[in-house]
C-alpha cells in the first residue's frame, strides 16, 4: 500500500479533543506544526470517542478497519480502564494487541508509532468534586504508564510523556473542568512535536517530504 501522508489518531476523550474546538484537539494542532516545519500532512484521521477502553478502541478498529501504511499512528488509550477499577495486568492484555496494530498501520514501522501516556486526572475539579484521592489516583495513573512505557520501547516505538503537563499547578481545563483546554495541548506539543519530527525524519521510516 502506498504511505498515506497523515496521522492516525488512536485514543479517547483525549485524542478527540472533549470540550476543545476541532482545530484545538492535539493531532490537529500537531499535523499543523507539522506543516509549519516542512513536512507535508494532510489532516489527520482520529479514530477516537470519548469513554472508550482499550476494549472498545480495538472493537472500533476492527469496525472501522483502516489499512497501512499511515505516516504516522498515534495511540493514547487506558485512562478510562483505570477509570473502571481495571487492574494493570487487565490493562496490560489490552493494549498490547492496540500497540501490535498500530505498529502494523505504521507499515510495519514501529518507529512511526506515538504512544502518548494518559494524563492525571485526579489533580483536576471533577476528581475533586468526586471525592477522588488525587494522590491515589496519581498513583493508579503512574502504574499504568509504567506497564504501557514497557511495551511500548520493547517493540521499539515511541513514548511521549504528557502527564507532567497534567499536573501543572493551575493547568488549562476546558469547561468541564476534567479534560484539557486548547492551551494545555499546546503545552503537549512540546514533547509531542519533536517526537513525531524524528519518526518521520528517522532513517528507514518513509519520510514525509
Amino acid at each position: 500500500m502506498p504511505l498515506q501522508k497523515r496521522l492516525l489518531a488512536l485514543g479517547d476523550s483525549y485524542s478527540i479533543g472533549e470540550g476543545v474546538a476541532e482545530a484545538e484537539r492535539w493531532p490537529v494542532q500537531l499535523t499543523a506544526a507539522l506543516l509549519a516545519t516542512g513536512h507535508a500532512l494532510s489532516d489527520p484521521h482520529i479514530l477516537a470517542t470519548t469513554g472508550w477502553t482499550t476494549d472498545e478502541l480495538a472493537a472500533a478498529l476492527e469496525r472501522a478497519a483502516p489499512e497501512p501504511a499511515w505516516a504516522l499512528v498515534s495511540l493514547q488509550i487506558g485512562v478510562n480502564d483505570q477509570y473502571r477499577g481495571r487492574t494493570v495486568a487487565a490493562l496490560r492484555s489490552g493494549f498490547r494487541p492496540l500497540l501490535a496494530r498500530a505498529i502494523e498501520l505504521a507499515g510495519g514501522a514501529p518507529q512511526r508509532v506515538l504512544v502518548v501516556s494518559i494524563p492525571d486526572w485526579g489533580v483536576t475539579p471533577f476528581a475533586r468534586a468526586g471525592g477522588h484521592d488525587p494522590a491515589r489516583t496519581g498513583a493508579a495513573i503512574d502504574a499504568c504508564n509504567a506497564a504501557e512505557r514497557t511495551l511500548t520501547e520493547a517493540a521499539g516505538a515511541r513514548w511521549i510523556d504528557v502527564t507532567r503537563h497534567s499536573r501543572t499547578a493551575g493547568a488549562e481545563l476546558a469547561a468541564d473542568g476534567l479534560h484539557p483546554g486548547p492551551a494545555q495541548y499546546r503545552r503537549w506539543l512540546t514533547a509531542l512535536l519533536p517526537a513525531a519530527r524524528g519518526a518521520l525524519s528517522e532513517r528507514g521510516s518513509a519520510p514525509v517530504p
